[in-house]
């Protein structure tokens, strides 16, 4: 049997975001772990536009071109982990559109976060995001990767140097999220997901 994939989605779409370091060192580390087989999708590079589609996404009778490639992409992965900052106490708009686009793609998957910020390290983001997620049927891992003061971790070339207890949060929310995929993958197979 071939490895679960692991799906690393970049949720700032923002020029200059830190999110991007943040995101790349988290693959390089979920690859070194071999639990799954890692994907990088750049919410920037999706270019999703607002929800325009005329169907509700649960039907999964999409017209446009860009949302039937995004539920394409998320079809194909079993386990999330959401790279995400927190603007004004909570996450940001381009995941909340992201979600939104697709539904049954999402059912019974696990998802991690990898939040940032200053002083609250993003948490305040994934904890609005958790309720979002839980009604897409998705199952939040408990351990998660938050991030305080994210820009002293980036160094001068750009990349994201982690502290740790980064590296040792990451270790943690990717054995949970190993777990959590073995549990939910009967789940999957009988909704058809």
């Amino acid at each position: 049997m071939s490895k679960p994939v692991l799906q690393i989605i970049v949720a700032s779409t923002r020029p200059g975001r830190v999110g991007l370091p943040v995101a790349q060192w988290f693959q390089r580390f979920a690859e070194a772990s071999d639990e799954f087989e890692v994907e990088l999708v750049d919410l920037a590079d999706v270019a999703l536009p607002l929800l325009d589609e005329p169907n509700h996404p649960i039907a999964r009778q999409y017209t446009q071109p860009r949302t039937i490639a995004w539920s394409e992409t998320v079809a194909r992965g079993d386990a999330f982990v959401i790279v995400h900052p927190e603007y004004n106490h909570s996450f940001n708009a381009a995941i909340k559109n992201a979600l939104d686009h697709l539904h049954s793609e999402w059912n019974y998957k696990p998802v991690g976060f990898v939040s940032y910020g200053g002083v609250s390290a993003g948490v305040r983001a994934m904890t609005a995001l958790k309720p979002v997620v839980a009604a897409l049927r998705m199952t939040p891992a408990v351990e998660a990767v938050n991030i305080p003061f994210v820009g002293q971790f980036i160094d001068d070339e750009g990349r994201f140097v982690p502290n740790e207890q980064s590296e040792m949060a990451a270790a943690g929310m990717l054995a949970e999220l190993a777990k959590l995929e073995a549990a939910l993958r009967p789940l999957r197979a009988t909704a058809g997901v």
